[in-house]
């Protein structure tokens, strides 16, 4: 006790050995589906070259990273968060790095994201950057990347799809059908009925029941297996095997810039360095805050070393193919189960590397019974809309634009751009120069030739 007392200062926080124990296995439960939400998601995209990453070897990255980062950040941080494979974060990796380069090189951007933030956690530079960036966007961008994940859940379960007269439209005839679907409508209204009813491991728990009737579906009834998507629920031959770490160390750190282009590569860089950054800032700020961690003058406790923690856990993430880790909003669970030292973080990251060795479970699990965490995680971020002083034009059109241009287009990138421009514009035609920070300026600059990227090309050419 003496020494776990030293290491965590449990008495100098009012905790014991087993609230701590407890909120860890809690943030455990919550925040578990990600090992098996990340490898549907980046399972689900191909690369430039038309390649696909392994359910399998994505769920041990995924894990690994997890537990690792969780374990840094228990350590070294001393803080009951727990990090993992960040959504939004792996949807920048899957749907707008990918498409232009390897998986490889695309991981290579990961990492860059990861020293990037490491950077700026230590030269005290993330100050300049969130000062050019309005509050309002900031969450604009939560927002949007949440309705984006959202889209992408609905697209992946087959709830919606392209339609013969309109863009888009409900189930594949405008009208629900098939078992996949039903499994998802099931998944999601379950999902949210525990959730709301505050059940740790909702998410979770959703998921394996929907899971465990979409296998009993595929062996009794009729279905399309290609009605499933990237995964067919079936039992798998065993449910321990040895863990396999094919994808670790498969990364390109540069290589993006030369396939993709310099300014593809660079604008996909800045999206992941921002919405990891100023993601994790707002979580870490929000659950120490519950946690009662936040002093009189609303500092954090070893805050430096927790930045430091997550900037190395994007660079774990790019390292592992698992995309970048970063903690977790569940960890307010956990909180809320009295976690209030690193100890909780060591429970959760023992948990996550003991599912390394169950990776033939997430085999099993198809996108319609997955996909529903897309949905709900996306309503949950969608709440982050209220702080957005929509009364006041000059933020409320650049943070809509943010919003609705990610989904619209299938594009983080684009929205951020939007926003970003928008913002600028405005301000600049109301004649208030001075609230134009100048790195508002470059950033600008570099959205208006990524989108003009195929005229800048032409006209170099």
């Amino acid at each position: 006790m003496s020494v776990l007392d030293r290491v965590f200062e449990l008495k100098a926080r009012e905790t014991t050995v087993a609230r701590e124990v407890r909120g860890g296995i809690t943030t455990f439960m919550a925040m578990a589906y990600i090992v098996l939400l990340n490898p549907i998601i980046l399972a689900g995209a191909h690369d430039v070259t038309g390649a696909r990453l392994t359910i399998v070897q994505l769920t041990t990255a995924t894990a690994l990273a997890a537990a690792v980062s969780t374990l840094l950040m228990a350590f070294v941080g001393n803080a009951p968060f727990g990090l993992a494979a960040g959504l939004g974060l792996n949807a920048v990796v899957a749907y707008q790095a990918a498409p232009y380069m390897t998986w490889a090189q695309a991981m290579g951007l990961v990492v860059l994201e990861g020293v990037v933030i490491i950077v700026l956690a230590v030269t005290g530079l993330r100050t300049i950057i969130m000062n050019a960036i309005p509050l309002a966007l900031k969450h604009a961008i939560s927002v949007g990347i949440g309705m984006f994940i959202a889209l992408i859940g609905l697209v992946d379960a087959g709830f919606v799809t392209r339609g013969s007269g309109t863009p888009v439209q409900l189930g594949s005839t405008g009208h629900l059908t098939g078992w996949p679907v039903t499994l998802f409508s099931f998944g999601l209204l379950l999902m949210i009925v525990l959730y709301v009813r505050r059940l740790p491991g909702a998410i979770l728990i959703s998921i394996i029941v929907t899971a465990i009737l979409a296998v009993i579906v595929d062996a009794t009834a009729r279905v399309d297996p290609r009605s499933w998507g990237v995964v067919q629920p079936r039992v798998p031959e065993r449910l321990i095997a040895p863990p396999d770490f094919g994808l670790v160390g498969q990364v390109d750190v540069f290589g993006g810039f030369a396939r993709a282009g310099a300014l593809t590569a660079s604008v996909v860089l800045f999206t992941l360095v921002l919405s990891g950054f100023f993601d994790a800032m707002g979580t870490i700020i929000g659950v120490a805050d519950e946690a009662g961690l936040v002093d009189e003058q609303g500092r954090v406790p070893r805050l430096g070393r927790i930045l430091t923690v997550d900037g190395v856990a994007g660079v774990i993430g790019g390292a592992t193919s698992s995309s970048a880790n970063t903690v977790f909003v569940e960890s307010a669970a956990g909180v809320g189960d009295g976690a209030r030292t690193g100890l909780a973080a060591v429970a959760t990251g023992a948990l996550m590397g003991l599912t390394l060795l169950f990776t033939p479970l997430a085999g099993v699990v198809p996108a319609a019974a997955a996909a529903p965490a897309l949905v709900l995680v996306g309503a949950l971020m969608m709440t982050q809309s209220r702080n957005v002083p929509w009364e006041d034009l000059e933020l409320a059109i650049p943070a809509f634009l943010t919003i609705a241009m990610m989904p619209f287009t299938y594009s983080i990138t684009n929205g951020v751009g939007a926003g970003v421009i928008s913002y600028t514009l405005i301000k600049a035609v109301r004649g208030k120069f001075a609230q134009i920070p100048w790195l508002l300026w470059v950033v600008s600059v570099i959205f208006l030739a990524y989108y003009a990227i195929d005229a800048l090309e032409g006209w170099a050419t």
